[in-house]
């Protein structure tokens, strides 16, 4: 997917004010809409400008777009950062508004549940949405934190500014991945004297150097000696809730799954924990490494490729 850059496309700066960019799509709509230009694609053109002005004339948008910088080119390859949108309102994802249908996969990565404002805003304050991410423990214990969220804002001079926001939201415990959080009247002001909207914040972890989540289950590579997994033993294992003892049965191999049960994220059932078993080698790095490996060799005589019919 190739980057777009909108204020190139609708040739302003950076810095333009909601006038500057007003007045340049203006400018750009008549020169290329298809029903009296004359200039080679002329069609495509007036959709691009039309999408650019889309983005850049609405402030919730142009701040959501600005965050990623001026890294970017146009034409260039790209993909959206992780969790680039994090703490915006509103998050971006969704699905396609009727007004956005024929607009680019670009556009469509970043604001897909963005619409168009215009002649059906309502008197009461509209919803917002904002993505936050926690850390895995949290879902543990549930509690009051601190979430930043960055809201845009035109200044005096039209320019769009970043504004935070700081809340204590109580996260529940044993919340999962991608749930909602409702915050009553915490959304967009409504319209003389209407009541406002609410405030829903979608729940993502951060990646955690340990455990992989799926649902409310977890799972981790677990290491073991190959005695440990030849002979069975009993090993202890972290969890999130603390260190417990696991018995690896005789006979294990890479990729056997040990499940403990009820050990996942709490919930009701709660998740599992899934122990995804490696074998590690220990290193031949000394003589007497060796000597053993070389004994094993020959009085073994194990020969791991014989399922697939060679020696």
């Amino acid at each position: 997917m190739e980057f777009k850059d909108y204020y190139k496309l609708l040739e302003v700066d950076r810095t333009a004010t909601a006038d500057e960019i007003k007045s340049a799509y203006r400018k750009l709509a008549r020169k290329y809409h298809p029903d009296v230009s004359k200039e080679p694609q002329a069609e495509a053109r007036f959709k691009e400008i039309g999408e650019a002005y889309d983005v850049l004339q609405d402030p919730k948008k142009r701040a959501a777009y600005d965050q990623l910088g001026e890294r970017w080119r146009a034409g260039q390859e790209f993909t959206p950062p992780p969790e680039w949108d994090a703490g915006s309102e509103p998050a971006s994802g969704g699905a396609y508004t009727e007004d956005a249908a024929d607009y680019s996969e670009f556009f469509s990565s970043l604001f897909g549940n963005f619409s168009r404002r215009g002649a059906s805003a309502r008197a009461q304050g509209e919803d917002h949405h904002a993505k936050i991410s926690i850390d895995l423990e949290v879902a543990f214990q549930g509690g009051t934190h601190a979430v930043t969220l960055r809201l845009p804002q035109v200044d005096a001079q039209g320019r769009v500014v970043q504004r935070e926001r700081l809340l204590n939201v109580q996260i529940p415990k044993g919340i999962r991945e991608g749930q909602h959080i409702r915050l009553a009247g915490q959304g967009a002001t409504g319209i003389q004297g209407a009541s406002p909207g609410d405030l829903y914040l979608e729940i993502h972890f951060h990646p955690h150097a340990l455990y992989q989540v799926q649902g409310r289950d977890l799972s981790l590579s677990f290491p073991v000696a190959p005695w440990e997994a030849a002979l069975g033993a009993a090993v202890k294992a972290p969890t999130p809730a603390g260190v417990v003892e696991v018995k690896i049965p005789p006979g294990s191999q890479s990729g056997r799954k040990l499940r403990l049960k009820g050990r996942g994220i709490p919930g009701e059932p709660a998740g599992d924990l899934y122990l995804v078993l490696d074998v590690v080698l220990p290193k031949a790095d000394t003589e007497q490494a060796q000597q053993v490996y070389q004994t094993m060799a020959r009085e073994l005589a194990f020969n791991p490729r014989q399922a697939l019919g060679v020696s």
